[in-house]
């Protein structure tokens, strides 16, 4: 593993008690900072910074509730007066189906969670970055985002939007030292593919030239990267992390 710093840096990972935001959690600790997830199962987020130990703590929040997140930031905060990096990893995949066949609930909870949920994430905890000078905020959206993958219109147009609001923010904060970028990472195998079908999940292993799917910690290497004062001059900027699937 490759020493990145992230010493003295305090960040938030939304979505930290399982899969990406576990293992990104698991890589800024190992850079020498602290974290405190954020999620909405208390067991598990409780069990998680357990796992993660020393310099991890956790936070009770639905992303998709205005006032949940504006209570997880005042929580962080009384852990720690500042909030270094924001990594917005919380999602869901919604359904495999038609869209013509989609259930409109199940339409609105993945753009509540994915895309609602991470702008009201952005929107509270920019102000705090703002005040201290400083701030990096990862969004995780995904190659579906790009290419729009069958059977998940929701969640391809999730994270499409994700691309667009992390290109948007990053220009709006360009003037300071907060970078917005994102990261585009093709299928990895977490507890993420039991919210899919066995068809879909072969369909997005078929797509990946590389012939396998990523690993948590190949994607938390490069967040966690994102998170640094190393990361300078990019903002708004989309890094795949694909396998070679993404062709633009």
């Amino acid at each position: 593993m490759n020493q990145l710093d992230f010493k003295g840096r305090h960040a938030v990972v939304t979505g930290g008690a399982t899969g990406l935001g576990f293992a990104i959690a698991q890589r800024l600790l190992a850079s020498g900072g602290t974290v405190t997830v954020w999620d909405r199962d208390e067991k598990g987020a409780s069990e998680a910074t357990a796992r993660l130990g020393k310099g991890a703590s956790f936070a009770l929040v639905d992303v998709a509730d205005h006032a949940s997140v504006q209570g997880a930031v005042k929580a962080t905060l009384k852990v720690s007066p500042r909030i270094d990096a924001l990594v917005n990893s919380a999602g869901i995949t919604g359904p495999n189906t038609k869209l013509w066949e989609y259930p409109v609930d199940a339409w609105r909870q993945v753009m509540d969670v994915n895309l609602t949920g991470l702008f009201m994430c952005c929107r509270e905890i920019v102000p705090v970055m703002r005040d201290a000078g400083y701030g990096r905020i990862v969004n995780i959206a995904s190659v579906a985002g790009k290419d729009g993958n069958p059977n998940a219109s929701a969640y391809s147009a999730s994270k499409a939007a994700v691309i667009g609001l992390t290109k948007s923010l990053g220009k709006e904060l360009a003037d300071t030292q907060i970078r917005v970028n994102c990261v585009t990472p093709a299928a990895v195998k977490t507890a993420i593919f039991d919210q899919m079908t066995e068809q879909h999940i072969q369909f997005m292993l078929s797509k990946i030239p590389m012939g396998r799917f990523g690993t948590p910690e190949e994607i938390a290497a490069m967040v966690a990267w994102l998170c640094t004062e190393d990361c300078s001059f990019s903002t708004g900027a989309t890094f795949d992390l694909s396998g070679g699937r993404a062709t633009y």
